[in-house]
């Protein structure tokens, strides 16, 4: 077989139509997806406050909806067409065919349970799959004659777009799509460039909601950190310490998920909500012991590491082990059965060890907390590159300066999980629900 010539299909008359097609269609894929991420905020506070508040903030609400996620969740998981998605258990998956018409109601639904009733999941995973799934039904209704590979760009190009909404960025988006799915060689630009295109586009998309909505947009970045000047040996010595770190912490909620997914699946409509009762109890756990919020433990921690790096004189260092502990186990439980994306409970638990950290001496607040959050990716995700970025991104102008010690922590952690982590032969496959 030989390769196509990429410069070749570029100049075809084909391509260019592919490309107009893929920016076409990441107009209404970013709106659902920005519409999808405002729905789930919009239940989160419902949830959490409104009703609570309305019925006297009772102690053991986070009972009510967490029980009611695993009923929801493991319903949709047994009965609708698709299993609600992937299993996060099997880690951040992009490039996979994307949903049909009859599992989009799944995933969405699933999705939708997971994070708006506080389980400790992200929205990336569940955005990927609506958006490449809603752009192949995009492409399958205005052309049913489409050749396949077509449907499969820009199904591709509209996860580009989906997850570009949530990162706030087309770059940081095609960036995490490319290294997910291994995409190398003379064709990567040939697939890249429709999905850089849907997923500018889908920029322009979501700035214009936010202007015509006012709800606002999905940033990656933390506000008013202090300044970082450069690295100091000292502080390269807590890179490795904090790459291991990392890579065991990884390791051991990775294990957990393994561990309860052949248990829990078999009989998921009756432990799915067990779990859910149990987060609840880690939560209301941690409120109780350090009277700080039990949403910390709950929900991705999308929304909730700035408020927790820009308060971080408010934690002392046992609320900070507390809450990595209980978030943890809630994560790891959540990865075995739940649907949602592993991506920003990763972030939230990293930010949190850093933070914990940053009372020793030798290792400043921001520097520990870019290094937690870069080792925590890596070991989770096993996408360094991705990791390095995820974390200067997210700490804005400290981000150049912070750098070279968060590519340290990242490849010190990616490094470790990988040996840790057993081969594919030994690990058990998921099981069909019944």
């Amino acid at each position: 077989m030989t390769t196509p010539d990429p410069f070749a299909v570029m100049r075809s008359r084909g391509y260019v139509a592919l490309l107009i097609l893929a920016a076409v269609v990441g107009v209404p894929v970013s709106a659902l997806a920005y519409g999808f991420l405002k729905l789930v905020d919009v239940l989160q506070n419902w949830v959490f406050v409104d009703v609570p508040d309305a019925i006297g903030d009772p102690m053991w609400w986070p009972v009510v909806p967490l029980t009611v996620a695993g009923v929801l969740v493991a319903a949709t998981i047994r009965y609708l067409p698709g299993k609600g998605g992937h299993s996060p258990a099997d880690g951040f998956k992009a490039g996979a065919a994307p949903p049909t018409a009859a599992e989009l109601p799944g995933v969405a639904i699933a999705a939708t349970a997971t994070l708006a009733l506080g389980v400790v999941l992200g929205p990336e995973a569940p955005l990927i799959a609506l958006g490449g799934g809603a752009a192949f039904l995009i492409v399958r209704l205005a052309k049913p004659n489409a050749p396949e590979r077509v449907g499969n760009v820009v199904g591709a190009s509209g996860s580009f777009a989906a997850i570009s909404t949530l990162l706030g960025s087309p770059l940081l988006g095609a960036f995490l799509l490319m290294e997910a799915t291994g995409l190398a060689g003379a064709m990567l630009e040939v697939v890249l460039l429709p999905g850089l295109l849907a997923a500018g586009v889908g920029s322009l998309v979501f700035l214009g909601l936010d202007s015509w909505t006012g709800w606002g947009t999905f940033a990656l970045s933390i506000p008013d950190l202090p300044d970082f000047d450069r690295p100091n040996l000292a502080e390269f010595g807590w890179a490795l310490v904090i790459g291991v770190a990392g890579a065991f912490a990884s390791v051991a909620i990775h294990r957990l998920a393994l561990f309860l997914r052949p248990r829990v699946e078999p009989r998921m409509l009756l432990l799915m909500p067990v779990i859910g009762l149990l987060t609840a109890g880690l939560a209301i756990g941690y409120e109780q012991l350090t009277d700080h919020e039990a949403t910390d433990v709950l929900f991705s921690g999308q929304s909730g590491l700035g408020p927790l790096v820009t308060g971080a004189s408010g934690y002392t260092v046992g609320a900070l082990l507390l809450l990595m502990v209980c978030k943890g186990l809630a994560y790891g439980a959540a990865l075995s059965s739940f649907r949602g994306g592993p991506v920003f409970p990763a972030l939230y638990l990293g930010g949190a060890g850093g933070i914990a950290l940053s009372h020793l001496p030798g290792l400043p607040l921001v520097a520990g907390v870019a290094m937690g959050v870069g080792a925590m990716s890596a070991g989770m995700l096993k996408l360094p590159m991705t990791s390095v970025l995820l974390a200067t991104l997210l700490l804005a102008s400290d981000g150049v300066a912070v750098m070279p010690l968060v590519i340290v922590a990242v490849v010190v952690s990616y490094v470790i999980t990988v040996r840790l982590t057993p081969s594919p032969d030994t690990v058990p496959e998921e099981p069909a629900p019944h």
